[in-house]
């Protein structure tokens, strides 16, 4: 979609939008192919996150996962209206109910990921006290002033440093904030162009491979 978007505006490239815009579309049916499988392993995701310890996990990450398979279930009927397996299908009824069941998911997801971030933040602001503690300087919440912006920058410095901490919740959270834009500007809830979009496709694409080269860097769920 990002390059598309890139080589519509020039005229002597209409040809290899053509042909982009088609390996698109044959992209999109394989990857309906392999949702039919991710239909089963949400529904594993789902059964894994009721068991999670921690009570704000557990629930945002079970209606994320349930939102997820509604989602899957939607894409799946309309790829089979695209094949033409079933032609009375609302195209656009069933898209719009995609859309919304992963916007849920995504949302449900970043609520999590922004407890996950609290958690951090209060862990390294009590590490820090205690460092200063030992040394005899004046603790964090002290050395702040009142002043709006040096609050603000305490509080970036802070999330800087909670997330350098713990790159898989970055990970994640850079993922789902890049995949949101998309249900976002379908639900006109926050209008995008599409090359925001794909730039936000490419960047969650990314975030995704690193996690599966390096399966340590996936944010993992406390399970009881």
């Amino acid at each position: 979609m990002l390059l598309r978007y890139l080589l519509e505006p020039k005229a002597d490239k209409e040809e290899l939008v053509m042909k982009l815009k088609k390996l698109e579309s044959s992209v999109s049916t394989g990857r309906r192919w392999f949702r039919l499988g991710n239909v089963v392993h949400a529904m594993q995701a789902t059964q894994q996150s009721i068991h999670a310890t921690d009570l704000v996990p557990r629930l945002c990450l079970t209606l994320a996962n349930l939102n997820r398979v509604v989602y899957f279930v939607c894409d799946t009927v309309l790829w089979v209206r695209s094949v033409g397996l079933a032609s009375g299908i609302n195209k656009e009824k069933w898209r719009m109910w995609a859309a919304r069941h992963y916007y849920y998911s995504l949302l449900l997801s970043l609520v999590r990921d922004l407890y996950e971030i609290s958690l951090q933040m209060e862990q390294v602001t009590q590490d820090r006290a205690k460092r200063e503690k030992l040394t005899s300087q004046d603790p964090l919440g002290y050395s702040v002033a009142d002043e709006e912006t040096e609050w603000l920058q305490s509080f970036l410095l802070l999330l800087f440093r909670s997330l350098r901490k713990h790159p898989p919740l970055l990970l994640d959270t850079v993922k789902n904030l890049c995949d949101i834009l998309n249900p976002l500007d379908q639900l006109g809830i926050y209008k995008s162009n599409p090359g925001i979009i794909g730039l936000g496709g490419l960047v969650s694409s990314i975030a995704g491979i690193i996690t599966v080269a390096w399966p340590h860097l996936k944010l993992k769920t406390h399970t009881s």
